[in-house]
C-alpha cells in the first residue's frame, strides 16, 4: 500500500487520543529543514493543559504504523510545539520504488455516484461566448476529466450542435460529445400545457413559445431553505426550453454504459442515485434556476439532487469593451508565436498552439471557481520566465524531457550505465533539502491533491456546490518552481565517474516521479507535455 499524507496525519492525530486534528504538515523549505510535521503549543495545551505531552504518548507516535503511515524518526517537543520528522531515506525508498501509484488517483473500492454536469453556455456558438461562460466551459471539462479519472460515471450536456463549436473546443483541448439527435420533448410538452397558467392581460407570446408556468410554490417549498432566489415566480416555457429538458432527461434516464471506461449504469438508475451539477456562470444562474424547478415541475422522475456550480465573473485589467472567447484564444496564440519570433519551422505551429491553451487554462483554472478572476492581457503573461503561468509550468515540462533525452543520449555513447533496477538504489544519498521539498510537497500528497480536486459534496444541503478545481494548477505551478529551483542550482548529470553513478540515478528516479506526477497533472488540464521549446 501507498504511503499517504492524510493516512499519516490520521494516525499522528489518533496517537494523541480524542479530540479534533491537531497535527498539520510542514510545506515551507525552512521548515522541513527541521521537522515534517508538527503539532502546535497552543493546540498541544488546549489538549494537556499546561502539562507537557505524556512520555507514553510520545512514544506511541514514535513507532507508530498502519496501511499508509509514513514511517517515524523522532518526536520531540519543541518551542513551537511536538515536531516530527521522518524516516526520510524510507519515505523515499517507498515512494520512488512504486513512482506509478503516486502518479495516479486512489482508486475508491464502491463506484461513486453518477454525474450528470451540464454546462448551459456550450448551447451557443463560439464569437458569442463570454470569458465567464468560457471559465465555466473549461471548470466543466476539468472536473469531468478529475471525475473520469475516479472511474466516476459522467454524462456531459449539453451535446454541441453549432457547427463552428466543435472545432473551438478542439483548440482549447475540450473534450465534449457533439450532437447525434435530439431528444423527445413530447411528454414535457403536454405536462407544460397542462400546468400554464391564463395568460396576464393578454399577454402577447414571442414565437416559439407555450405560456407560462407557475413556479412560486416551488419557490416557496424549496427556496427558503435551498438557495433560489425568491424573486422567482413564473417560468416562460418555449420549445427551446423543453428542449434542454428533455436533453438533461434522457441523460438521467438512459444512462448508457461508458464504453471508455468499462462502466455500466448502476443498478439503482432512480433519480436519487444521480447527481445534477449545473456549472454556470454568475450571468447564466437565474436563468438555470428556472430551469431547475421548471424540471420538478413538469417529471415526476426529475433528480432529487441538482447542484449549482456558480463561476465568478471574469474582469479585463484595462480593456474596454467585451472581449469574447474566440478574441481571447487569438490574442493569446498571437503573443506566444511573437514570443518565439525566430522559430517558424511548422513543427513549431503545434507547440505555440499547446501553449496558447495552456495559458488560457492556467489562467482561468487558478483561481477558485467561484471567486472574481482578473485577467492580465500584457504579453508578460505568457513569459516562460514568469513562475505564474502555464507557459512557465511547459517550459519546466520540457527540462525534464531533455534531461532524460541528455542521460539517453549519453548512455548510448557508452558515458554512463543503463539505469540499474529501482530496487538496487540508494536513496539515503538523496540529502539535499530540494530534493526532500520535491517528494513530500508533490511527489507523495499527489493522489490525495487529485482527491481533493474530484470530490464534490453529494450531500451538503444548499442549492450551491463548491468544487477544488483550481487545485491542480496551483501545485503544477508550485511543483514547477519547486523544480526550476532545484534544477537551477544541482547538476544532476555529473562527471562520468563510477563512485558518482549511485547519487546521479537516485536522483533520476526522483525526477523520473515529478515527470510522472507533472504528466498527469497536465492530462487533468487536457494538455499534452512538451519534449521541447
Amino acid at each position: 500500500m501507498r504511503l499517504g499524507v492524510e493516512e499519516t496525519l490520521g494516525a499522528l492525530n489518533a496517537a494523541l487520543g480524542p479530540g479534533g486534528p491537531v497535527w498539520f504538515k510542514e510545506t515551507r523549505a525552512r521548515h522541513l529543514r527541521v521537522r515534517d510535521f508538527l503539532a502546535p503549543r497552543r493546540a498541544l495545551q488546549a489538549r494537556f493543559g499546561d502539562d507537557q505531552v505524556p512520555e507514553r504518548v510520545v512514544h506511541a507516535i514514535v513507532g507508530l504504523q498502519g496501511p499508509g503511515v509514513a514511517p517515524v524518526l523522532s518526536c520531540a517537543p519543541t518551542p513551537a510545539g511536538l515536531a516530527l520528522q521522518l524516516r526520510r531515506s524510507a519515505v523515499f525508498e517507498r515512494v520512488l520504488g512504486a513512482v506509478a501509484a503516486y502518479a495516479a488517483p486512489t482508486i475508491p473500492a464502491a463506484p461513486g455516484p453518477r454525474v450528470v454536469l451540464h454546462c448551459p453556455a456550450l448551447r451557443g456558438s463560439p464569437c458569442a461566448l463570454r470569458l465567464s461562460q468560457l471559465r465555466a466551459v473549461l471548470v466543466a471539462d476539468h472536473l469531468a476529466r478529475a471525475l473520469h479519472a475516479h472511474r466516476v460515471s459522467v454524462r456531459l450536456v449539453p451535446a454541441v450542435r453549432d457547427p463552428h463549436m466543435p472545432t473551438f473546443l478542439q483548440q482549447l483541448r475540450v473534450d465534449w460529445p457533439a450532437a447525434s439527435e435530439r431528444a423527445a420533448t413530447e411528454a414535457l410538452r403536454s405536462r407544460a400545457l397542462a400546468e400554464l397558467t391564463p395568460a396576464r392581460n393578454a399577454e402577447a407570446l414571442p414565437p416559439g413559445a407555450l405560456g407560462r408556468v407557475c413556479l412560486k410554490e416551488l419557490v416557496d417549498e424549496r427556496g427558503r431553505t435551498t438557495g433560489y432566489d425568491p424573486n422567482l415566480d413564473s417560468c416562460l416555457v418555449t420549445e427551446d426550453l423543453l428542449a434542454v429538458l428533455a436533453e438533461l432527461q434522457q441523460a438521467v434516464q438512459d444512462w448508457a454504459e461508458d464504453s471508455s471506461l468499462g462502466l455500466a449504469a448502476a443498478p439503482d438508475a432512480g433519480a436519487d442515485s444521480c447527481m445534477v451539477v449545473h456549472v454556470v456562470s454568475c450571468e447564466e444562474e437565474f436563468q438555470q434556476q428556472k430551469l431547475d424547478l421548471l424540471w420538478w415541475k413538469l417529471d415526476d422522475q426529475a433528480p432529487l439532487r441538482q447542484k449549482h456550480l456558480v463561476c465568478g465573473p471574469v474582469k479585463v485589467a484595462g480593456a474596454p469593451g467585451t472581449l469574447t472567447a474566440p478574441e481571447y484564444y487569438e490574442l493569446r496564440h498571437a503573443q506566444v508565436c511573437k514570443a518565439s519570433a525566430l522559430k517558424h519551422d511548422p513543427a513549431w505551429m503545434e507547440i505555440f498552439r499547446v501553449l496558447s491553451v495552456a495559458t488560457i487554462k492556467f489562467e482561468m483554472l487558478s483561481t477558485a471557481p467561484q471567486s472574481q478572476l482578473l485577467l492580465a492581457l500584457a504579453d508578460s503573461s505568457i513569459s516562460t520566465k514568469g513562475t505564474k503561468s502555464g507557459t512557465f509550468v511547459m517550459y519546466n515540462c520540457a527540462r525534464l524531457a531533455t534531461l532524460f533525452e541528455s542521460y539517453k543520449c549519453s548512455m548510448e555513447q557508452g558515458l554512463y550505465p543503463t539505469f540499474p533496477p529501482v530496487s538496487s538504489l540508494d536513496f539515503s544519498l538523496l540529502h539535499d533539502e530540494g530534493e526532500w521539498l520535491l517528494l513530500f510537497n508533490s511527489v507523495l500528497p499527489f493522489p490525495d491533491l487529485l482527491g481533493h480536486t474530484a470530490a464534490l459534496p453529494r450531500t451538503a444541503p444548499g442549492l450551491h456546490i463548491t468544487a477544488h478545481t483550481e487545485m491542480v494548477c496551483k501545485f503544477l505551478v508550485q511543483l514547477s518552481m519547486d523544480f526550476s529551483s532545484y534544477y537551477n542550482r544541482v547538476h544532476i548529470l555529473g562527471e562520468p565517474r563510477p563512485h558518482l553513478f549511485g547519487q546521479m540515478f537516485a536522483r533520476l528516479q526522483l525526477l523520473r516521479a515529478v515527470r510522472e506526477v507533472l504528466h498527469t497533472g497536465l492530462a487533468m488540464l487536457g494538455l499534452p507535455p512538451l519534449s521541447h521549446i
